[in-house]
This record gives structure tokens, C-alpha cells and sequence, in this order.
């Protein structure tokens, strides 16, 4: 009889992208087990010395000071990064924060501000890689960008740093579009803006990351964030896992991908001084549902179709059609990673006349089909 192989399982379920890796982990075992499992979410410290009498066939993990204990077991293992770079020998699951920067870099380009600053914790590399990318995105614009360094996590005292951070929120120029490198900072700079009497999001927009929906819906406005995608990077560990547990070779990375906007009331703002551009930006944004011309657009705002569009152009560094497509691709990226809703009824729902339409009209944009798209960053693969 075929022995069920045991694997452990040292993730925490406090923040959702825990428990969005260990749904993953186990929608994997449901399709491709039976596995046992020994799951203890404080981590490698907490099971300490018993470890060795579970007699374990692999292991998830987070990344962890005792991790070389881990590895002196010899059984097989993936690593889910957080506080260290990635470590050789192992399958790392990283986030994709190239890509994280980018696309919260875009996302406060596209509400309109002409100044930005980014918040992260001192020496961690994923955050100063998400850093990097959000700077480079928003100096290719011609804009500049202001940072703002905490300590380490473990060494924080919110407190007094939320104290620091009012003081160097109310020296940025107005209005500042803000990225936060997880949502935890996110949260802080919002309260940092109460001490400082600046209102989100008319003076300071917050983006954070992760899109932890308890820790966004929560924050006071709702917090806007870059979705990833740690449901997939679960099965996906889970897979490589059952690989090496056969002896099978694997990739030594999985990246968790970045997969939209949620877009919340901290980044809902037009923030550029033209009013008929503004009014025109937020039409835009309001009728994502149906078919949009650019002489709709200007209609609305009160100016010819010439006037807007060079006003338009030196707002947003793009043509009116430009803005109307990303506004809509953007829509129909979270309904193909959020829902299950068959493109087909997804083209309709948004006014397209059929998906031959619809596909055409997506690929652009997205560089893939609506179908690879959902293949690529759904919430597991098939």
C-alpha cells in the first residue's frame, strides 16, 4: 500500500497571505493527495526540537534565523520568503516586486499626481526592490520621488515613528500619491496623515500592497492595494513539494504574482487642478460597464475634442483613448482573477458585442488573451 506522505507545515494564519498560501497547499492535497499534515503556525521556534520525531517526508516554511536546523534534516523543502534574500539550495517562493512597484506606480499616475513618495522598512529586500521599481516607473514620467525609511519590524515603535512620519508627510508638496511597500505601513501612513491634519486622499494618496482585504477594509478611508496572488504561489509550492518529495527536479523560484488594482477610497481622487479634465478622468472611471468614444468623453467635460485631449495629454502623459482603454482593461483584469464568471458573460456584462471583440480588444494592453490572462494568475492552476 502506498505510504500518505506527511508534511509540515510552518506558516502563520494571522495576515491573509498565510492563509491564502495554506488554501493553496491544501486545494493542491485535495486534488493530487491524500497528504497528512503537522501544521503549527508560530513557526520553526515553536516546534523546535520535535521536528525531528515527525518524521516528516517535506516541509513548507517560512523564512526563519534557525532555517539551517530546517535543512539538517535533509527533507525536502520550500521556503516562503519574507525577512531574508533567497536561500540557495532551496525552492524560494518570492514576490514578484518588480513588477508590485510598477503597477502602484501606474495606478497614482492614472488618479493625476505630480508628486510621489514611497514608505518602507529599512533593510528588507523586497521592499527595497518594490522601492526601486515604483522610482524608476515614476522618474520615466519626469516626476520625482521622496523616501521614507522605518526601522526594521521587530525594532519598531509605531508611536513615536507615526510621530516622524506626520512631520515628513506635512513637509511633501500637495497633493503626494504615496506607496506604502506592504499594507501594514499602508495603515500607518493614514494615521500619520490624521496627526497631521491631511486628509486622504484629497492631500496625500495611499496605495498599499499585498491586499490583505481585513487589514485595507479596515484602514479609515478603505485602503487601495496591489493584489497578489498567494493562493496560486501556495498550490504551486505544494506541487513543487510533491515533485521533490519523488525525486523530481524543480525551479528553484515560484513567484507569487502581481495581479491588479484594488482600487479603495485612499486613491479616490483626481488629483489635477484642471476641473475639465478631472470631470473628464472621472467619467472615464465611472462607466467602465459599456462602450466609451472619446466625443462622449469631451461631451462631458464641457470642451471640444481637440482642447481636451492636448489638456488631457498634460495631465496624464496619454491620449484620452489611451485612458479610456487602461480604465477598461484594467476592469477586466480583476473580473478574470477575481471571479469565476465565463469571459463570455464577462464581454457581455462590459458591453462587448462578442468575445472575438473582446479578446482583441484586451491583448494589447495585457500582452495575453482574457484566457491566458485567468490561466496565468487565477487562483490555481488547473
Amino acid at each position: 500500500m502506498k505510504q500518505i506522505p506527511k508534511v509540515v507545515l510552518l506558516v502563520e494564519s494571522s495576515r491573509a497571505s498565510g492563509r491564502d498560501i495554506l488554501n493553496g497547499v491544501a486545494n493542491y492535497a485535495r486534488y493530487h493527495g491524500p497528504w497528512a499534515f503537522f501544521w503549527e503556525p508560530g513557526g520553526l521556534e515553536k516546534v523546535g526540537p520535535m521536528l525531528k520525531t515527525l518524521d516528516a517526508d517535506g516541509i513548507i516554511l517560512r523564512d526563519v534565523d534557525k532555517l539551517s536546523e530546517a535543512r539538517a534534516f535533509g527533507i525536502p523543502a520550500v521556503v516562503v520568503g519574507y525577512s531574508r534574500k533567497e536561500i540557495p539550495g532551496l525552492i524560494n517562493v518570492v514576490t514578484d516586486s518588480l513588477r508590485i512597484g510598477r503597477m502602484a506606480a501606474e495606478h497614482l499616475l492614472q488618479c493625476g499626481f505630480k508628486h510621489f513618495a514611497y514608505c518602507s522598512y529599512q533593510h528588507t529586500h523586497w521592499a527595497e526592490e518594490r522601492g526601486k521599481s515604483f522610482s524608476k516607473r515614476i522618474w520615466a514620467d519626469g516626476f520625482d520621488v521622496k523616501e521614507y525609511l522605518t526601522p526594521p519590524p521587530a525594532r519598531i515603535s509605531w508611536p513615536k515613528e507615526r510621530r516622524l512620519m506626520a512631520k515628513w508627510l506635512q513637509s511633501l508638496p500637495k497633493p503626494v500619491g504615496v506607496m506604502a511597500c506592504n499594507d501594514d505601513i499602508g495603515v500607518q501612513i493614514m494615521e500619520a496623515c490624521k496627526l497631521a491634519e491631511l486628509p486622504v486622499p484629497d492631500s496625500v494618496g495611499v496605495i498599499g500592497a499585498d491586499n490583505d482585504e481585513l487589514v485595507c477594509g479596515l484602514a479609515d478611508p478603505a485602503m487601495s492595494s496591489v493584489a497578489l496572488n498567494f493562493e496560486r504561489a501556495g498550490y504551486e509550492s505544494a506541487q513543487a513539494l510533491d515533485h521533490l518529495m519523488r525525486h523530481a527536479r524543480v525551479a528553484p523560484q515560484i513567484i507569487v504574482q502581481a495581479t491588479h488594482i484594488v482600487a479603495r477610497r485612499s486613491t479616490d481622487v483626481v488629483a489635477v487642478s484642471d476641473i475639465a479634465v478631472a470631470r473628464a478622468m472621472r467619467f472615464i472611471r465611472d462607466h467602465t460597464k459599456g462602450p466609451m468614444t472619446v466625443s462622449d468623453v469631451a461631451k462631458i467635460s464641457g470642451l471640444s475634442r481637440r482642447v481636451l485631449e492636448r489638456r488631457f495629454r498634460r495631465e496624464f502623459n496619454s491620449s484620452i483613448q489611451a485612458g479610456i482603454r487602461r480604465v477598461r482593461t484594467d476592469q477586466i483584469a480583476r473580473l478574470l482573477v477575481e471571479t469565476h464568471m465565463p469571459i463570455s458573460e464577462i464581454a457581455e456584462s462590459l458591453g462587448f458585442p462578442d468575445v472575438q471583440h473582446f479578446a482583441r480588444y484586451f491583448r494589447p494592453s495585457k500582452q495575453a488573451s482574457p484566457l491566458a490572462y485567468r490561466r496565468k494568475f487565477g487562483a490555481r492552476s488547473a
